[in-house]
């Protein structure tokens, strides 16, 4: 029998040590890699050659989707199941978006888990149901790529000359990047336009 190599990305150390025990119950896996970090997903790939990558969709250095969608530049070969505690239709959408093979919440029962690497690792897709009809009905995203990054940094709790430092812009420019959001998203003001994005998964 042919195993299924796995790169396992999770940050906190008691589930990643979990999840691993529970992938090597299944006579067919082999963890070849663990990591705590999105930004290490990727070379950490490319040492190990997994054929699927089970990964956290909130990870530091760089998130989940973020790194997914990389890892599928770099090393097309290897599948991607992205795990969240939270199944808002924006965050599927930015997995579709990141060609991902499978999206699964965390309060998904084990055999569900392998169920699902076996599937992606055949070429499959898995995803919801019920969450793939909520991203159907959600709405599209209505900020620009350079308004998402104003709003993923004020996220952090920058205030606008943060944020101007950051992205080499002057202050009343992201100033004015601030209103446009807020009026976009029919928020109250900054950090209801937040928590909008945050919620429809438009920003992780």
């Amino acid at each position: 029998m042919l195993s299924v190599k796995i790169l396992l990305a999770e940050d906190v150390h008691m589930i990643r040590g979990a999840l691993v025990a529970l992938l090597e119950l299944e006579p067919d896996f082999e963890v070849v890699a663990s990591v705590d970090r999105g930004d290490l997903i990727v070379r950490t790939a490319l040492e190990s050659r997994p054929d699927v990558a089970v990964i956290d969709v909130d990870l530091p250095g760089i998130d989940g989707l973020t790194a997914a969608a990389s890892l599928h530049d770099r090393l097309p070969g290897c599948r991607t199941l992205i795990l969240t505690s939270l199944g808002r239709p924006g965050t599927l959408r930015r997995a579709m978006a990141a060609q991902v093979s499978g999206f699964l919440l965390k309060d998904a029962p084990p055999d569900r888990l392998a169920q699902a690497v076996r599937a992606v690792a055949q070429g499959q897709r898995v995803v919801d149901p019920q969450l793939a009809l909520s991203a159907w009905d959600c709405p599209s995203n209505p900020l620009s790529p350079r308004e998402l990054e104003v709003l993923r940094i004020a996220a952090r709790g920058a205030d606008a000359a943060e944020v101007a430092a950051c992205l080499y812009l002057s202050k009343g420019t992201v100033q004015n990047y601030l209103t446009a959001i807020v009026a976009k998203l029919n928020a109250r003001n900054r950090i209801d336009a937040v928590r909008i994005a945050e919620e429809a998964g438009w920003i992780p």
